[in-house]
């Protein structure tokens, strides 16, 4: 990928490195590869703007998206426009996170271009790159390891045969868990596929 295609695409310059030093470690070599990796992160990031998820939810909001952890407007309301008490609350005793109380939820919330959440995928993915994100989680915030990690990731769950065949529904899933924004991931995939060939 070159600087041209990257300001054709509308993203920042200082991506440029980090999209092609992943490119490589992850066999990421085809111009359809590349493109739905881009696309794919695009959407995720909101065209590689935001690497860090947003927990800044109101009471209303916490109960639409999580109404088994909050139930009714008094709980919500304790946790409402605190993202690290929501994160510490929702991401407890999952992904290798400890109790609400640990920190965990927060300290290995949403990072990277493909948000990588939970102690055990920083762990894991810490290791695969050589770093130590459990002490230094904020690494996953600078865009080397953000796109390293999604390259990490993208490996893991197999989506360069998926990019092959083209089949962004199933690697929406994959990334995803269901198909949100299937719809923009097309059409940033199909931008991508047209300035890189």
């Amino acid at each position: 990928m070159n600087s041209q295609q990257l300001q054709a695409l509308g993203i920042d310059e200082k991506w440029l490195d980090p999209l092609n030093a992943t490119f490589a470690k992850y066999d990421i070599s085809t111009p359809v590869r590349q493109a739905f990796f881009v696309g794919q992160c695009a959407h995720e990031s909101n065209n590689f703007k935001v690497i860090e998820e947003n927990l800044h939810y109101s009471a209303q909001a916490l109960m639409r998206v999580w109404p088994s952890r909050f139930p009714d407007q008094a709980t919500a309301n304790q946790y409402a426009n605190n993202p690290e008490k929501i994160a510490n609350k929702v991401y407890a005793g999952r992904m290798g996170n400890g109790n609400e109380e640990s920190g965990e939820g927060f300290a290995y919330h949403g990072r990277g271009l493909i948000q990588l959440t939970g102690k055990e995928n920083y762990d894991r993915c810490g290791k695969a790159l050589g770093i130590d994100l459990i002490n230094e989680p904020n690494l996953l915030a600078l865009p080397n390891y953000a796109c390293l990690s999604a390259g990490w990731f993208w490996q893991k769950v197999g989506l360069n045969a998926l990019a092959d065949a083209q089949d962004t529904d199933t690697m929406t899933k994959r990334i995803n868990g269901g198909l949100l924004g299937l719809d923009d991931r097309k059409v940033k995939i199909a931008k991508a596929i047209s300035v890189l060939g």
